[in-house]
């Protein structure tokens, strides 16, 4: 999933408002007693996060971000769901028969699901909408994550529009409690896609409405929690759902989002009792304060890696950075190691690959199997291929070059320290530039920038989740990369079904992502967050994702 901040200029005002004058519902968070977890009593409680920015979208078909993302895992629940290892257990549906050869799978759902106005879950709903997703007329815009349906039968074809109808999709409900989905070939790790926001159902209203996501009102969820108050640009609050199958595992009274736009004043609400967790996977904490934080606040402290890539796209429809030789050159010439220990200081790797740690391999992690060994950093040797290639474009000096990347504390120290290696090490002059999110969402989708930060993290366990992003079939590849060598390679890789072809191919095609240097990798995520005492249940995934669905508080 990309991105894992986004910021706004309003939320910063209004989260110096909340400090100012304690405006946090202090009474909703003190707590009832609902009954005994553990050693201590179990209490209702809000749990109160930082996620940074308005969310682009609540819709499901239409959602790219980790902002997005984390509400949407409150709101919503697929067939399947994760548990704290990232192992795969049932969700709306209780069980699943998959065919012999791997090709056809059988969902069996529960006959209690409800959506939050007390509506039955079909399995209507979800053929529904996975078919919304492929609508190649989908409004506001298509789907960026349509891609990721491509997997069953005549979904890529009436996605592009090449003959297959939406009838002709491989997803049918044959009643109200069965789905079957039939796939173009055998998929390891299908499962693991039914609990990502793509695969998400949508109350069939929506078509109706184009605006439902934008109002809480018209938002009809069937996970855990669903709706409350969404205040614009400041907060979203989502309550309960006495609708949902299991809300007895339900024990928090609500989750309160803030959308606080600088990484101090998060910070500040946190130590003074307004937020219960700050930090990643969408919040900030200062760089500067870690090392202070990790003895003052030892108890409540966590860092832990996760398998996500932080990286820059080069635009590669455009000069300079159509060429490939100048591509490479900027990529040589960072210390990686300079920022991981100097700027961000939170535990990152220097990556030289795609593929982070802690994704599965054929029998071990990928990463292992496969080091990111394609390159190294080398200043003359950079030099010498900027040179090349501006003698390939008949230019002997580069004009100013622009980094854009999303409101954010440490994005900005990023994009300074790279900026000026870029200009002492190649002699380029380097102008940086912080948009709102939404804005630098849109920009990066329409090519409209030269060079931008991008942050992508697993989907499901599997390297595939980040070799076909840069397929020229992904609504999520903007840097304009397309190659029919990379698309084969992806294409073999998807129909194997002998694991070690699979990583074979999939090692094959990244390293000709990075050869032509359409990104330059950067570092492979470390997350650090606070946790207030007293909070259970709460966890971070292996690939960076919270989920707080059955998180509790012990008083």
């Amino acid at each position: 999933m990309k991105f894992k901040l986004g910021l706004s200029s309003l939320a910063a005002v209004m989260a110096i408002v909340l400090l100012v004058s304690g405006c946090t519902p202090k009474d909703e968070n003190k707590g009832t007693e609902t009954g005994e977890s553990g050693s201590g009593a179990a209490t209702s409680k809000v749990f109160r996060m930082n996620i940074s920015t308005e969310p682009p979208t609540l819709d499901p078909a239409q959602s790219q971000d980790q902002v997005s993302f984390t509400v949407l895992n409150g709101l919503y629940e697929g067939l399947t769901r994760k548990d704290e290892n990232g192992q795969n257990i049932p969700g709306i549906a209780e069980k699943w028969d998959i065919s012999e050869d791997g090709k056809t799978y059988t969902f069996h759902l529960r006959e209690d699901a409800k959506w939050s106005n007390g509506d039955p879950v079909t399995a209507g709903d979800f053929e529904f909408a996975w078919k919304r997703a492929l609508d190649p007329e989908l409004k506001p815009e298509p789907s960026a994550y349509a891609y990721q349906l491509y997997y069953i039968v005549n979904a890529e074809s009436y996605n592009t529009g090449k003959g297959a109808t939406a009838d002709q999709v491989g997803v049918k409900a044959t009643d109200d409690h069965t789905l079957v989905v039939n796939l173009n070939s055998p998929t390891p790790y299908f499962l693991s896609l039914m609990s990502f926001q793509t695969f998400f159902p949508v109350h069939q209203s929506v078509k109706d409405n184009e605006a439902w996501a934008a109002n809480a009102s018209t938002i009809i969820s069937n996970g855990p929690f669903k709706m409350g108050e969404w205040q614009k640009n400041t907060s979203i609050k989502i309550v309960p759902n006495e609708n949902y199958y299991a809300k007895d595992d339900v024990k928090l009274a609500g989750v309160e989002f803030y959308e606080v736009a600088d990484s101090a004043t998060e910070l500040s609400m946190y130590q003074t009792d307004q937020l219960d967790w700050a930090g990643k996977p969408t919040g900030e904490i200062p760089a500067d304060q870690l090392e202070s934080l990790k003895s003052s606040l030892a108890d409540e402290f966590n860092q832990k890696g996760i398998a996500s890539l932080y990286y820059y796209l080069f635009n590669t429809t455009e000069k300079p950075f159509n060429n490939e030789k100048i591509r490479k050159a900027f990529s040589m010439a960072i210390s990686r190691k300079d920022i991981t220990e100097k700027v961000t200081r939170a535990g990152e790797l220097p990556a030289y690959g795609v593929v982070p740690p802690g994704i599965a391999g054929e029998k071990e992690e990928y990463r292992t199997e496969v080091p990111d060994t394609f390159f190294e950093e080398n200043y003359d040797e950079a030099k010498k291929l900027l040179a090349e290639g501006m003698a390939e474009e008949g230019v002997t000096k580069l004009p100013a070059i622009k980094l854009t990347f999303n409101t954010n504390d440490n994005h900005k120290k990023i994009a300074e320290a790279i900026a000026e290696m870029w200009r002492t090490n190649l002699g380029v002059e380097v102008s940086i530039e912080n948009q709102e999110w939404g804005v630098f969402l849109e920009n990066r989708n329409k090519l409209n920038y030269q060079v931008a930060r991008g942050g992508w993290g697993a989907d499901y366990n599997d390297p595939m989740t980040y070799i076909d992003l840069f397929t020229s079939k992904s609504g999520n590849n903007n840097t304009g990369f397309a190659s029919k060598e990379y698309d084969d390679l992806v294409a073999k890789a998807y129909a194997s079904t002998d694991a070690k072809e699979r990583m074979s191919l999939m090692s094959q095609a990244e390293k000709l992502l990075i050869d032509t240097r359409a990104i330059m990798p950067i570092y492979y995520y470390s997350d650090v967050f606070l946790e207030k005492k007293g909070f259970k249940g709460i966890f971070i995934d292996y690939k960076g994702d919270i989920d707080y669905t059955r998180g509790y508080y012990e008083g």
